[in-house]
């Protein structure tokens, strides 16, 4: 019997991060962030609302009827990425020089976030109509990959 190939690092930590993304209660999208730094998990993050607060799966969605990748501010969610930023934080993580692995690619808030934070690398498996995100990351010198 021939052994199954063994999955490279990104591949790994991208099944984290849709393990991750099962935590999430957001009605339209479950996205999952890890956070990585010399091959060491330093945080994790799902999309859900702040922490205290009613979640989407309980109240409802403000964005129901509203565009992909348009009016942000409308969503009572934290993003996954933004979450698993803050938990860093939180803890006294640092981030510079870390790789997110998302389920899906960052929207312009959390690309600002990821720029501000340092973190050189981000690889998303689903893409997501905001190619201002994608415009921000490349002119930060971000290395942005989608296997």
């Amino acid at each position: 019997m021939t052994p199954m190939p063994r999955p490279t690092l990104d591949q790994y930590f991208m099944e984290i991060a849709a393990v991750v993304a099962k935590r999430s209660t957001c009605l339209r999208n479950h996205v999952g962030a890890v956070l990585v730094k010399n091959k060491r998990i330093l945080s994790t993050g799902y999309n859900g609302a702040p922490a205290g607060l009613d979640h989407c799966d309980v109240v409802g969605c403000a964005r129901e009827n509203v565009e992909s990748g348009t009016r942000h501010e409308l969503c009572r969610a934290v993003h996954a990425e933004q979450n698993a930023i803050i938990q860093a934080a939180l803890h006294g993580i640092s981030i510079e020089g870390a790789t997110l692995y998302c389920t899906h690619q960052p929207c312009v808030l959390c690309a600002k976030m990821v720029i501000n934070s340092r973190v050189a690398r981000v690889v998303y498996a689903q893409s997501y109509p905001d190619g201002t995100a994608l415009q921000f990351l490349k002119q930060a010198g971000i290395n942005v990959e989608r296997p």
